[in-house]
């Protein structure tokens, strides 16, 4: 059982992993031993996330979401398996967590007559400055 929240646990059924061969440091050591994670959670199917949950972290998740609903995290920074896939299991619970934040209403607001007025104020100064700039116009008699 993963805690993400006082309110959401995830089974430990729901997350499949997967190691491959994972590329950059570590010699020929990379070539023979599969170290990088490839965790798999079903976001549309997965009883523990309540729907406003669910919608949001799918929102959040973009392109490591396939269309089947299933969220893909590649974990790959680390030598050993047991590291990448503790940090697998870390972004999938911040990503979660981060779902189950309710977003807070905008208020709507209106500028003030002060600051309207020093707006205003401030493109008469900058119209003038302009003005000042211009050559004279020639009169025509």
């Amino acid at each position: 059982m993963i805690r993400v929240t006082d309110r959401i646990s995830l089974d430990d059924r729901e997350i499949k992993e997967k190691f491959v061969r994972s590329s950059g440091p570590g010699g020929q050591n990379v070539n023979k031993t599969s170290t990088a994670v490839e965790l798999r959670f079903d976001v549309k199917s997965s009883p523990s996330l309540p729907e406003r949950v669910r919608s949001r972290l799918m929102r959040l998740a973009g392109s490591r979401m396939n269309a089947d609903g299933i969220l893909v995290i590649d974990a790959r920074q680390f030598r050993t398996q047991e590291a990448n896939r503790k940090d697998a299991l870390v972004r999938l619970a911040t990503l979660i967590r981060k779902a189950s934040e309710e977003p807070r209403l905008r208020k709507k607001t209106r500028p003030s007559a002060g600051s309207k007025e020093r707006r205003i104020q401030t493109k008469r100064r900058r119209a003038d400055v302009k003005r000042t700039r211009k050559a004279p116009r020639e009169r025509t008699e």
